[in-house]
């Protein structure tokens, strides 16, 4: 069961990184966002990471940014690798896998790709030692979550990597089963596009009232952002904190009902819902029809 040892969130793991090589097929933002988390960090050592996509033009932009090495050649991006990462968009998975030929045996390979299991890339790649993670686009700042599962032939010392390797994106949560993943990806995938739509739905509202929208976006983003630093520091629940600013009769306890009776809560759960069961469909469909929610393009 998950919960016999539910979630390990980012420890110190130390210099784990530093003499490995990793490899990341497809050199998308999020693969940027990982290799700038582990060398701010200093969790690896940019002569030790390759990137490897179709096109010759990133991979110089990243190695000047960064220092690391680039090709467009994923086989030989792979073939000395202790760590590979998977981070192609999902429809190109299939094509990518058959080309991966000479991953070592002994390698891990991690995957940020939505709707892939992990039977799909072992069978795919025939591998076993298979991370899947599910990273959110806060990650590229390193201020994301990323829920991951590992299958049993993962060593102890591949989970540590696995750790680092998505602590450099922000927090990361392990989960044993599986299926957890595609809940994650319904809940922290995607839920920066409900946390964006809500903010932008307040900006549009205080323009409606008057506001330049310059002022309204100042006062929406300073109040969701102040919002959710006081909700992690006051270790409360969020009905007790609401509460505290909802008077009786008065202009929050207004609002409040308005959002009540026009179903807000349900709407919300619903929303989720449908993208978890869109989570479950992505990871049945052909590949050419799965879409990446975090829209990892290799640009």
């Amino acid at each position: 069961s998950v919960w016999a040892s539910p979630y390990s969130t980012t420890t110190d793991n130390g210099e784990i990184m530093l003499n490995k090589t990793i490899a990341f097929i497809g050199p998308g933002v999020m693969a940027e966002a990982m290799i700038a988390g582990l060398l701010r960090q200093k969790l690896a050592n940019p002569k030790n990471i390759i990137a490897s996509g179709p096109r010759t033009e990133r991979g110089d932009e990243l190695h000047k940014k960064y220092g690391i090495k680039a090709t467009t050649d994923n086989a030989s991006a792979v073939h000395e690798a202790d760590v590979v990462v998977l981070s192609v968009k999902p429809q190109r998975l299939s094509e990518v896998m058959k080309g991966l030929k000479g991953i070592r045996s002994d390698a891990l390979v991690l995957s940020i790709i939505a709707g892939a299991t992990i039977k799909k890339i072992g069978t795919g790649l025939k591998h076993k030692s298979i991370v899947r993670s599910m990273p959110n686009t806060p990650g590229q700042i390193g201020e994301g979550i990323t829920v991951w599962a590992a299958s049993k032939e993962v060593s102890e010392e591949q989970q540590k990597m696995a750790r680092a390797l998505l602590s450099a994106m922000g927090e990361e949560v392990y989960v044993e089963d599986e299926s957890y993943l595609d809940m994650a990806t319904a809940l922290s995938g995607s839920g920066p596009a409900y946390v964006f739509l809500f903010t932008e739905a307040l900006i549009d509202a205080g323009v409606h009232m008057g506001f330049p929208r310059r002022i309204a976006e100042q006062l929406v983003l300073q109040t969701i952002k102040g919002s959710a630093s006081y909700y992690q520091g006051a270790s409360r629940h969020p009905a007790t904190l609401r509460n505290q600013v909802t008077s009786p009769g008065g202009t929050s306890a207004e609002a409040l009902y308005y959002l009540e009776k026009a179903g807000f809560r349900t709407a919300i759960s619903r929303a989720v819902w449908a993208a978890y069961q869109r989570s479950l469909e992505l990871g049945k469909e052909k590949p050419g029809h799965i879409a990446d929610v975090n829209d990892d393009e290799e640009k």
